[in-house]
């Protein structure tokens, strides 16, 4: 009996001894990539959030974005999830890529022609009423920016505005004054602001707009290569840019009694000689500027300053091609061009001057110091200084893609601008806030 009831139990001893099926396992959350805004100014930050990954699973992200003639841009980091599977940008640091380091905007200011594009481009809107489209997609392990990057997991849209709703954009044609007038939405009066730049010429939108979205009433005013304007600069009349400040303060829509000037370049230099002989100009800032007139002549009435020259033979060349002019401009604190200095210490409004300190398209950090100490034996103290390490020439609203050598627009030939990218975007999201509040502050 005892052999049969043995016999009956051992099908169910070989059942207890077979293996058990797998447990159902967690079904894994998909992988989200979210950018917030999704559409925004292009002078904010976003936030950038990875959710849905493994714990410290390594990850590429990626930006890609194409400019008006469809040169594609890209920039990459690599980044680790955390415990929980998740990546904020905001707090957790890139190991590699296009940058390193906590840079919640790091793959925005980081954009740079793709491989395949034709290299020192730079990522400028042309057109401020058309946003800047970024795609970020979040690729697994990590890839290097212009190799073939690993499956991909997620991704999102983003759109940069340089136009806030409500903001006019008024095509001026105003005697010989061109240009275009942004204003802000709402009845005003706003502080009156004339933006220029520098020796590229034609004419540049993008800061004029964004001030207007900060409200101001932003004039951007070519002065030569525009439309009926002078087609290379060769000398300029003070009178163009009077007749522009006078335009700008009799406005109904801007405030008095005085308006400010922002000038990059060139275009900084010609705001130190329109708040120094113009009453109606009040605060100028001054960027990567020089304190002496340079390359044009500059007439009013009877008065010329005449232009410093650049000496060619001082321009040197790298084996990429790439123009280095740092030495080439006649030197502002030698006596015999003293002729060309501008007499900045008959201003008696206040300047701003914003410079980094690696600018190697010229000296402007030397130029800087120039202008304050003529400014000092004067006995002044209208100015302040806003001097960045690291960054370089070209100190635009924050995010504007870095570009350490980018092609001159007349010549035509890559030249070095300077700078580190960090530190360049660093600069330019302080200097952005800093401008505001100095133009804010002096034109009321």
């Amino acid at each position: 009996m005892w052999r049969a009831a043995a016999a009956a139990a051992a099908p169910a001893r070989a059942l207890c001894r077979a293996p058990l099926p797998p447990a159902p396992q967690p079904r894994r959350r998909a992988v989200s990539v979210a950018v917030s805004p999704a559409a925004g100014l292009a002078d904010e930050r976003v936030e950038t959030r990875v959710a849905g990954l493994s714990p410290g699973q390594p990850v590429t992200l990626r930006a890609v974005a194409a400019d008006e003639r469809g040169c594609l841009f890209q920039s990459c980091a690599h980044y680790r999830a955390d415990s929980r599977g998740e990546l904020h940008l905001g707090t957790d640091a890139s190991h590699g890529g296009s940058y390193t380091g906590v840079e919640p905007m790091g793959l925005f200011w980081s954009l740079a022609p793709a491989g395949m594009e034709r290299p020192y481009q730079r990522l400028l809107p042309r057109s401020t009423d058309v946003p800047t489209k970024v795609e970020v997609f979040v690729h697994e392990s990590h890839s290097l920016p212009d190799a073939l990057p690993g499956p991909l997991v997620a991704k999102a849209k983003v759109e940069r505005w340089f136009t806030a709703p409500g903001v006019r954009r008024i095509r001026l044609k105003e005697g010989r004054v061109r240009g275009s007038l942004f204003l802000p939405a709402g009845d005003g009066p706003f502080p009156g602001v004339i933006d220029m730049y520098g020796d590229e010429g034609g004419l540049i939108e993008f800061r004029s707009s964004l001030l207007a979205t900060r409200g101001f009433a932003a004039l951007s005013l070519p002065y030569f290569d525009f439309e009926d304007l002078p087609k290379v600069l060769k000398e300029l009349k003070l009178e163009y840019f009077e007749d522009a400040a006078r335009f700008l303060q009799r406005h109904p829509k801007v405030k008095g009694p005085g308006v400010g000037v922002i000038g990059t370049g060139k275009g900084a230099e010609l705001a130190l000689s329109m708040i120094t002989f113009l009453p109606e100009v009040v605060a100028a800032v001054c960027i990567s500027g020089c304190s002496s007139n340079t390359v044009a002549d500059l007439h009013y009435g009877e008065m010329t300053l005449p232009g410093l020259r650049f000496d060619m033979n001082k321009v040197s060349v790298s084996d990429a091609g790439v123009f280095d002019v740092f030495d080439a401009l006649e030197d502002p604190a030698n006596p015999a061009n003293s002729p060309s200095a501008i007499p900045i210490e008959k201003a008696e409004g206040h300047f701003l001057l914003v410079v980094g300190e690696d600018d190697h398209m010229w000296k402007s950090s030397l130029y800087a110091e120039l202008a304050i100490s003529r400014l000092r034996q004067y006995g002044k103290e209208n100015f302040e200084l806003l001097s960045y390490p690291g960054a370089g020439h070209r100190i635009d609203p924050p995010y504007t893609p870095f570009c350490k050598v980018a092609l001159d627009r007349v010549l035509g030939v890559p030249v070095l601008g300077g700078g580190e990218s960090k530190a360049h975007a660093h600069a330019q999201e302080h200097s952005w806030r800093k401008i505001q509040e100095f133009l804010h502050l002096h034109l009321g």
